[in-house]
This record gives C-alpha cells, sequence and structure tokens, in this order.
C-alpha cells in the first residue's frame, strides 16, 4: 500500500513495509510503529517526493486541496509516480472527499479508514526523519510562511468583508448622530448666551451653525446678507430679533470658540452626508432587495445586529421581526407578558404607514418577505458577482443598474403594500 502526505514543503508518496500496519484493528494501537525514528523506518519508507517551488505554489495546491480537488502538481506526481511505476497499487488519503476525485480521475484504488488515518498521522509525526534534508525547523518555516499567505488569501477573499465594511459605516453614522446632537446642542446653548432668539427661529443645526459663523457678534446682523443661507421671510425674522435681544455680550475669544464649534458641526453634519452616500452605494450593491424593501440605514442595522448578511439570512421570519428588541422580549417571557410585534422593522417606511392597530400585523408580513429577499441576495450568484464588483470597483462605478436592480424585492413589497390596503379596509368596514 502507498500513502499520499501532504506537507507544506511538498507531496510525499510513502510505501508501507511492515504488513502489520495494516493487520492492526485499533487504530489508536498505531501509535507504537512510529514511537522513534528507527520504528517509523522500518515501518514505512520514501517512494517519492515532490517539493514546492516557492509559497505561491505551495499555496496553490492548498487551495485546491482545500476545495478536495486534484491540483497541477499533485496530478503530474501521481502521474509519474503511482500510474506509471505501480498502477495497481491501493493509495492511501486523508481526505475522503479528495480519495474521490483521485478514484475518479485515475482509477486508481483509494483507500481512507480510520487506520489509513493514523498511519498518515504517525508519518508527519516523524517526517523530518523519514525525509532527507528537511529538518523540522526548515519545515516549522515552511508551514508558518504558507500559513501566513493562506490567511492573507482568506482575508483578501473574505465573503464577509462588505458586510464588515457596511456594519462599521452604520454603526458610525449612529455614533455621529449622537455627536452631532450634542454638539449642536452645546453650540446652540453656548451662542444663545448672546443670541437665544436664533434657535428658536432657524432649527436646522447646519443652516444655524453656519449662520452662526456668518452673523458673529450680534450688532453685525444688520450688515450681513442672509439670504444665501435663509429665505427672505426667516432673514427679516433674524435681523428684526437680533435688534431686542436679550442677550448678553462676548468677547473676541468667546467668539473664536463658537466659530470653532459651529464649524465642527458643519463638517460633521458634511461627513455624515456623505457616509450615507456611501452605505446606500454598499448596500445597493450587496443587498439590493434588502435595501429596496426597509431602506440602506434600516437593511444595514438589521445586518449589524446579525452580524453579517449570511448570519441574516439563516435567520427566520419571526426572529427578523423581533430583532432589535431582544430586551423587551425577555422581560415580556420572564414576567409572562405580551411579547414585542416588532423591533428595528418599526423603523420601516410599510410599518410606518400603517395604523397603530396594524403595525403589528404589518410588521409580521413585511418580515416574512424581508427573510425571502434577504436569502436571495446573501445565497444567489448575481449577488456574489455584484459584491465582488464593489470590492473592486470604485462606489460611483458599483452604483450601476446591473447591480443595484432588485429583483424578488418588487413584487414583495407590492404584496405587503396591497397587504395593508387590504387590512385598512377591513378595518374600515
Amino acid at each position: 500500500m502507498l500513502v499520499l502526505v501532504e506537507t507544506p514543503a511538498g507531496y510525499g508518496l510513502f510505501r508501507v513495509k511492515n504488513k502489520k500496519l495494516l493487520e492492526v484493528e485499533d487504530a489508536n494501537d498505531l501509535t507504537s510503529f512510529f514511537a522513534s525514528a528507527e520504528v517509523a523506518q522500518k515501518s514505512v519508507h520514501l517512494e517519492a517526493f515532490a517539493k514546492f517551488k516557492d509559497t505561491k505554489h505551495a499555496l496553490d495546491e492548498v487551495l485546491a486541496l482545500r476545495e478536495s480537488k486534484v491540483g497541477k502538481s499533485l496530478k503530474k506526481f501521481l502521474k509519474k509516480h503511482l500510474l506509471q511505476t505501480d498502477a495497481s497499487a491501493q493509495l492511501a488519503v486523508s481526505d475522503k472527499a479528495l480519495g474521490a476525485a483521485i478514484r475518479n480521475k485515475f482509477g486508481i484504488d483509494v483507500v481512507f479508514t480510520p487506520t489509513t488515518h493514523e498511519i498518515i498521522r504517525g508519518i508527519k509525526e516523524q517526517l523530518s526523519n523519514l525525509l532527507d534534508g528537511l529538518s523540522a525547523k526548515d519545515r516549522q518555516q515552511m508551514a508558518m510562511s504558507l500559513a501566513h499567505s493562506l490567511n492573507r488569501f482568506k482575508l483578501k477573499f473574505s465573503p464577509e468583508k462588505l458586510d464588515t465594511m457596511i456594519i462599521q459605516a452604520v454603526a458610525l453614522i449612529d455614533d455621529l448622530d449622537r455627536e452631532l446632537n450634542n454638539f449642536a446642542m452645546r453650540l446652540k446653548e453656548w451662542y444663545g448666551w448672546h443670541f437665544p432668539e436664533l434657535s428658536k427661529i432657524v432649527t436646522d443645526n447646519l443652516i444655524y451653525a453656519k449662520t452662526v459663523q456668518l452673523i458673529g457678534f450680534r450688532s453685525n446682523t444688520r450688515n450681513v446678507e442672509l439670504s444665501p443661507l435663509l429665505p427672505d421671510e426667516i432673514a427679516a425674522e433674524v435681523k428684526m430679533s437680533a435688534e431686542t435681544s436679550m442677550g448678553t455680550d462676548i468677547t473676541e475669544e468667546d467668539l473664536m470658540h463658537i466659530n470653532t464649534l459651529a464649524n465642527r458641526v458643519e463638517e460633521l453634519v458634511e461627513y455624515r452626508a456623505n457616509l450615507a452616500e456611501y452605505l446606500k452605494v454598499r448596500m445597493k450593491a450587496v443587498a439590493p432587495n434588502l435595501t429596496y424593501m426597509v431602506g440602506e440605514v434600516i437593511g444595514a442595522r438589521l445586518m449589524a445586529h446579525s452580524g453579517s448578511l449570511l448570519n441574516l439570512s439563516k435567520q427566520p421570519a419571526s426572529t427578523i421581526q423581533i430583532l432589535g428588541a431582544e430586551k423587551a422580549l425577555f422581560r415580556a417571557l420572564k414576567t409572562k407578558s405580551h411579547t414585542p410585534k416588532y423591533g428595528l422593522l418599526f423603523h420601516a417606511a410599510l410599518v410606518g404607514q400603517a395604523p397603530p392597530k396594524l403595525k403589528g400585523k404589518i410588521s409580521r408580513v413585511l418580515a416574512a418577505k424581508l427573510s425571502l429577499c434577504v436569502r436571495v441576495d446573501a445565497l444567489t450568484e448575481a449577488a456574489e458577482a455584484a459584491a465582488t464588483a464593489a470590492g473592486g470597483k470604485a462606489a460611483e462605478e458599483v452604483a450601476s443598474p446591473a447591480l443595484s436592480e432588485p429583483t424578488v424585492a418588487i413584487s414583495c413589497r407590492r404584496y405587503v403594500e396591497n397587504k395593508l390596503l387590504q387590512l385598512e379596509q377591513q378595518q374600515n368596514s
């Protein structure tokens, strides 16, 4: 019997010398045949060894082995050292699926049993003693180099990489919203000591920050042109309020810090808008059906709550319905009260359109259709093509109709809308 052994250095073909190895009934008893280098050399001997040229060559072969495929080097190795020398011999392998691929390709008698598995384990333990010119240190360095290359490959082509970008983006948007609220509130309170009436007239945070930087001291209001920022009616009201304001005076240093804070608010608002556009493009490329149903922000939050798009696709509709309401769910189970009817889906437009008494029913219908859309996004070849394109192209190129076009979501959304209309008619009748 011949034994195929895959190593970080190359492929090895060993012949079993001691026939007692194959007669052992309990695989655990095979350890004695590889207890030392001398015993191992009496049990098996090396027939042939094909060394990998470099790390890239080793990585290509390992990637083929991971998929239980016969790589180019393994194919040449088996043809040269097995088919041309001893085609009738049995070949023991460590992977059952790889053995099936070898059997189908070459017609060789392949063996995979617990006994052969332990024989291969023993050979690998004594590999440095069975291979001439390959020390344990060299083998360790080759294994480490191959492991680093394989991990880099996994990270580079990880299907969850794009999911991570989306999850981080939506988390950052939530953080920015909190920071913006804090900074805007602080700006209004700070500048409010000088011009308190302005915050009641200009309510938008971005416009307020720009107005503060444009006006500066309250006394400059009459000389400042506010029409680029505000409508004429509001601009006139601001100027009139500045004339009769009850605010106190501030110094140049106070105004400098206020303008710095206002500029920071303006930068954060602009960055949040850019980040929201980035998230929209990514979501349309990775999960177009999910985005069409609930929007990019809620879709991204559902993905973040599950960990990835694939994990979300594994969730049943009942779980998707209450994602984000875990605390309320466990509290209801503990107190034996009514469980929540919705979680993150409460903020979806389709649920928001429903009357209060129908929100629970619509969220259940929406969750059922959403689970179907998520599975289409996560498991179809079109989704994989879109995700690959999103990882390799610029954001503007990704947002093409071919990549961001929803498939099943159009009919699913139409069904939910018709169901909502039907329930409203039943309620009114």
